[in-house]
């Protein structure tokens, strides 16, 4: 059977009779992808520098993930954990081994993720912190972003986030980002259980901590029995120039959740890494997912994170990622009035976009979009540029001009 295509103007049509309003997309209607390129319905090329939010950090449509994701499909897809299939231990030894941990916990998605974490906390802090029942805490940065789900949402500051959606779930403690004294006067509650942390706040506009800041959150957790746990589904699998963002410092979390690329954009995989003493808290029957451990996804996601290390994709993020951020550097010199800000780590960058004229961030990803390459504002007037990290040096540079070109316009 065969269909006609569609139009971008009948697709956004029927997403917005048919589908909630919960997101406003820009106007473009995606097709194809392949590595660092996606074609819309019309057949027009763009570069991809939002990456799915970090979830096809190995580029669209990996050939190697979408062979194990085809092969596996044809075999076995589903089992539930009702019963042992013969792909799970094969995906838990192997991605132990790979980022050093004892256990791994299957889930489908990054927030299931940090709900698992969060949970996980709990349990330790009643079991082995021997905190008094119910009064377990959980400390979280301002203007961060872990999700979408009320406890989530409850951690959150942000307005658009939490108006209407209360009441919220109590034991959520909030400090300020990139401020390890204020951390230290929380943790003076002997009912602290854990201190949850993306180490680069990504939806808050690539905001990177000062150095030295992961390691003494992490060493004022050890001094005062705190988990620390890292929320590196966007920060994480080679997007910061190092396979975990608390590389860079040396950090191994306590707690660790992954998601996004940890599929490369195919299919839902997220993860919570732990130690034994952490893990086997939760016992049978007291967390779990249909999916989450399917043979299809445990194909996947050992595939994703081979294709990282044996293309080396953290190393080339880290080396095309001072070269993305000299040269956006370059056009914020060269255009002051529009560029108020730019920062990032890898090849995750921001530019802050001054409003002139009415012209907004918003703005500029239009007509970037119009030029070839799509990006996505954060708060208003943020731009985040994430291409897929097998973006070569020539790829980059052709992007660069462009977003130099755009911003002249303004």
């Amino acid at each position: 059977m065969t269909h006609s295509k569609i139009s971008a103007e009948k697709a956004i049509a029927l997403e917005d009779k048919y589908g909630a309003h919960n997101y406003h997309p820009l106007p473009v209607v995606l097709e194809r992808g392949e590595g660092v390129c996606v074609w819309d319905v019309n057949g027009k090329q763009y570069f991809d520098f939002l990456s799915a939010y970090s979830a096809v950090n190995q580029g669209h449509c990996h050939p190697k993930i979408i062979s194990a994701l085809v092969d596996q499909a044809q075999k076995l897809s589903l089992t539930s954990r009702a019963f042992y299939n013969d792909s799970l231990g094969e995906y838990e030894k192997f991605i132990t081994s790979y980022f050093g941990y004892d256990k791994v916990l299957p889930m489908n998605t990054g927030a299931e993720g940090v709900e698992t974490a969060l949970k996980l906390a709990r349990k330790w802090a009643y079991e082995k912190k021997q905190v008094p029942e119910n009064e377990a805490k959980i400390i979280v940065c301002k203007n961060n972003f872990h999700g979408r789900t009320i406890s989530i949402v409850s951690a959150s500051n942000d307005e658009d986030a939490r108006k209407n959606f209360g009441p919220f779930t109590p034991g959520i403690l909030s400090v300020e980002y990139n401020n390890a004294s204020a951390l230290a006067e929380l943790l003076t509650d002997k009912t602290i259980a854990a201190f949850l942390i993306e180490p680069i706040q990504g939806e808050a506009g690539v905001v990177v901590p000062d150095e030295g800041y992961l390691k003494k959150c992490y060493d004022l957790c050890k001094a005062n029995n705190v988990l620390f746990i890292a929320d590196e589904i966007q920060s994480g699998l080679g997007r910061t120039g190092k396979i975990l963002a608390c590389d860079h410092e040396g950090v191994h979390p306590d707690v660790l959740i992954l998601g996004k690329a940890l599929s490369g954009g195919t299919y839902p995989v997220a993860a919570v890494l732990a130690s034994d003493d952490v893990m086997l808290c939760i016992k049978p029957g007291q967390h779990g997912s249909t999916y989450g451990g399917n043979p299809l996804a445990c194909k996947v996601g050992i595939a994703a994170l081979t294709v990282l290390k044996e293309e080396k994709l953290a190393e080339n993020s880290e080396r095309l990622g001072k070269i993305l951020l000299k040269e956006l550097q370059a056009i914020q010199s060269a255009n002051p009035e529009v560029v108020k800000l730019v920062r990032g780590k890898g090849l995750w960058a921001a530019m802050v976009i001054n409003e002139r004229n009415g012209k907004t961030a918003w703005d500029v990803c239009i007509e970037l979009m119009n030029n070839g390459l799509l990006a996505k504002p954060t708060h208003g007037d943020t731009i985040r540029f994430a291409p897929p990290l097998v973006i070569n040096e020539e790829q980059l540079m052709e992007c660069v001009s462009i977003i130099g070109k755009v911003v002249k316009l303004f």
